[in-house]
């Protein structure tokens, strides 16, 4: 699928400022993110590309960007536990791990509930959600009121993200420079957490 043609004088590189986030520059990003719009944003560990959690199509243009198989799906964001607990079954167990973790360089695998679209859930039915330590990224998917995905950019400065992906997303957002380094994925389906891979978060909570 083809983005969509942008006019001259629409932002492409949106500076937010990453300690105090504006909110005329936050609810401009809520708004492309309603229309299905691809948003290029900052985290704890990295930049990610995201978009609607339920919105299919800008999904699919996702899944193209990334050249990724569609039986491999993305992780998301959600604002905080009480929204991980809509989209995934928490045990109290988990819910302890992840209350001392996040916000955090986390992704926590979790089996999925049914609010979570089809295409997000691997054949475990199971899904990745992460909670950032970044005030701009927190604060987009409060103000939008529901989850967006996250994939990674391997690249850390945004004005180089910028130039790389403007044709093939809505935005890019000028959180500052990031030093790429993975979340640490931790599996809670079970009893006992399981490190999936060692990452930016520490792993002495096991």
């Amino acid at each position: 699928m083809e983005p969509r043609k942008k006019t001259d004088n629409e932002i492409m590189l949106l500076p937010i400022n990453p300690d105090n986030p504006q909110q005329r520059l936050i609810d401009k990003v809520v708004q492309i993110l309603d229309q299905g719009g691809l948003i290029i944003y900052p985290t704890d560990t990295l930049y990610g590309i995201g978009c609607d959690l339920f919105n299919k199509r800008a999904i699919h243009r996702i899944y193209q960007l990334k050249r990724r198989p569609l039986r491999k799906p993305f992780s998301f964001v959600c604002a905080n536990l009480k929204d991980i607990s809509l989209y995934a079954q928490v045990s109290n167990y988990a819910y302890r791990i992840m209350a001392r973790l996040l916000p955090g360089p986390y992704t926590f695998i979790l089996e999925g509930t049914r609010l979570v679209p089809k295409l997000m859930l691997t054949r475990r039915r199971t899904v990745g959600i992460r909670v950032p330590n970044n005030k701009i990224c927190l604060d987009i998917v409060k103000a939008f009121g529901r989850p967006i995905i996250s994939t990674s950019v391997h690249i850390d400065d945004p004005s180089v993200i910028h130039n790389t992906y403007s044709s093939s997303v809505e935005i890019v957002i000028d959180g500052g420079v990031i030093s790429y380094e993975p979340s640490t994925v931790v599996s809670l389906t079970n009893d006992a957490p399981e490190v999936i891979r060692e990452g930016k978060g520490e792993i002495n909570f096991i």
